[in-house]
């Protein structure tokens, strides 16, 4: 009776594998058919029906998984209640039949023999003095089991039959958020000025506004030419602190106090300044009437130093 049952439990659990192989077989039979490059609909149903296939080929799997460690644990069972001879087998199987699946289940997870009756599940095997136990595994690690293989069936459907993001659409995903926000932070930072590589404007629009913004701040002390005053003459080849549009554009910004300039980097954006400052050098050589005797020393720009 008990060798039929098996039998019968072979039969479907070798069933259950060869569905699963005659669908993964079809699959592999409707990936490898010829279709036309340009039937993006044709192709879209044959990519969904591989995916279906390869969810049944799972499923049949899995079924196939949980009938195999049904039969073990049986036979497990089988072999306790044989020692304890067959008609206490009989009268424990059919007072289990009587419980509910939830109760059976919970029992054969938790059927494990403690560790003062191991010697009676002790096999003869012996590998240099390490014997073998045939106890069931700990519950927390059937159950951690199962739950991986739920959450296997969970994510193959969300990813493959829902059409979740793979990796690579995650990726890009974020990637395109990242440059958003990087196009969004460059935004704020238009008025930054990096000072260690300045070049002087030489667009038109650019000197009228430098020469509004030298209108309006600094004829007081340079003269409405830049001639000079207060301060000293702007449009000849002398410089106290130094000519060239770096120093000129730090000037602006940082003031000489010393000398009665402020700084005007608390009322001027950096591209105002840099703005003034071009302005400041395209009128050198102007030579405008009442200019101011020169200060400071001759400016040499770099490029004419390397040459001579």
């Amino acid at each position: 009776m008990k060798k039929n049952k098996l039998k019968k439990q072979l039969v479907i659990t070798l069933l259950a594998l060869l569905s699963s192989s005659l669908v993964f077989a079809q699959g592999a039979g409707a990936a490898g058919a010829v279709t036309p490059a340009s039937n993006e609909t044709f192709n879209s149903l044959l990519a969904n029906g591989l995916i279906f296939f390869a969810g049944l080929t799972m499923l049949g799997a899995v079924l196939a998984l949980f009938h195999l460690l049904s039969m073990m644990i049986k036979v497990q069972q089988i072999k306790i209640y044989q020692e304890q001879g067959i008609e206490s087998y009989l009268e424990e199987v059919e007072k289990t039949t009587k419980e509910p699946l939830w109760k059976r289940q919970y029992k054969a997870w938790t059927n494990v023999v403690p560790v003062e009756k191991e010697d009676s599940v002790m096999l003869d095997h012996n590998y240099d003095g390490i014997k073998e136990l045939d106890n069931s595994l700990p519950p927390w690690w059937v159950a951690m089991f199962y739950i991986t293989i739920i959450l296997g069936v969970v994510f193959f459907t969300y990813y493959h039959l829902l059409g979740g993001q793979s990796q690579t659409e995650e990726y890009n995903a974020e990637m395109k958020v990242a440059e958003q926000a990087k196009a969004a932070f460059a935004a704020t930072q238009a008025n930054t000025i990096d000072e260690d590589n300045l070049e002087a404007s030489v667009d038109a629009k650019d000197l009228s506004i430098g020469k509004t913004i030298f209108s309006t701040n600094c004829v007081a002390c340079h003269g409405a030419n830049g001639e000079g005053g207060v301060g000293p003459n702007l449009t000849d080849e002398f410089w106290i602190n130094g000519g060239g549009i770096t120093n000129v554009f730090k000037t602006v910004k940082n003031g000489v106090p010393e000398k009665g300039m402020i700084a005007w980097s608390a009322q001027l954006k950096p591209t105002d300044m840099l703005k003034v400052s071009s302005y400041i050098l395209s009128i050198q050589g102007t030579n405008p009437p009442n200019g101011k005797a020169p200060q400071g020393d001759k400016y040499v720009p770099e490029t004419e130093e390397a040459e001579n």
